[in-house]
């Protein structure tokens, strides 16, 4: 990342303290730089557009609108500014809802500050990162859909490789030279053979039962 282009990060917590240390946190790192904090959902959903984050961390338990919801209305209005939660909860639905709500990534707060600042970069690249708390939690949620047998056929644990990395639609069809549709045809077959519904949880699936 060039010295010119900071990622520029919002911080959206109840809690004085917290919002300091992580401030402090992003003091540390040349590449992020603070421009904004919150202390209510309604607060962060006004100052988004005139701090005009990159990236906001989310509590996700606060009082009046949560972080749920409060995503929810920034990725409405703001659909470019991505949004990591950082909760001490690990329940399951809401691990569910701020995903659901446009999360790209869900942290719990005893995470060091390398993995946060990874998982701001990841974020800021437009890609998923998951505590491994979050990610068993999904796991667990579809659990009783998931066949024992997987059925993958070779070209599809390529496809479900690539959305591992990271990649999207586009990026997988030019890696395997295909076209987008025959992408999206093989992450239908996927998800249907996994018991998801959705690309992060077959993601997690993956990782877990080491399927790639």
């Amino acid at each position: 990342m060039s010295d010119t282009k900071r990622i520029r990060v919002m911080i959206v917590d109840d809690h004085a303290v917290v919002r300091s240390g992580l401030s402090a946190f992003l003091m540390v790192y040349p590449d992020l730089e603070m421009v904004g904090e919150a202390e209510s959902g309604e607060e962060a959903v006004a100052r988004a557009g005139i701090c005009k984050p990159d990236v906001i961390l989310m509590d996700l338990v606060m009082p009046g609108m949560d972080g749920v919801v409060t995503t929810r209305a920034i990725k409405q209005k703001y659909p470019q500014i991505e949004v990591v939660a950082l909760t001490s909860f690990k329940e399951e639905n809401m691990v569910q809802g701020a995903l659901q709500a446009g999360a790209k990534g869900y942290l719990l707060k005893n995470v060091s500050a390398i993995e946060l600042s990874s998982a701001i970069r990841s974020a800021y690249a437009h890609r998923m990162t998951l505590s491994s708390e979050a990610a068993e939690v999904l796991v667990q949620s579809n659990a009783q859909t998931v066949p024992a047998s997987d059925g993958l056929t070779e070209r599809e644990r390529e496809v479900l490789a690539l959305m591992v990395e990271g990649l999207n639609n586009g990026e997988i069809a030019a890696h395997l030279v295909v076209s987008p549709s025959t992408v999206k045809f093989h992450i239908a077959n996927i998800f249907d053979k996994l018991g998801v519904d959705n690309r992060v949880a077959a993601v997690t699936l993956a990782l877990q039962r080491h399927l790639v």
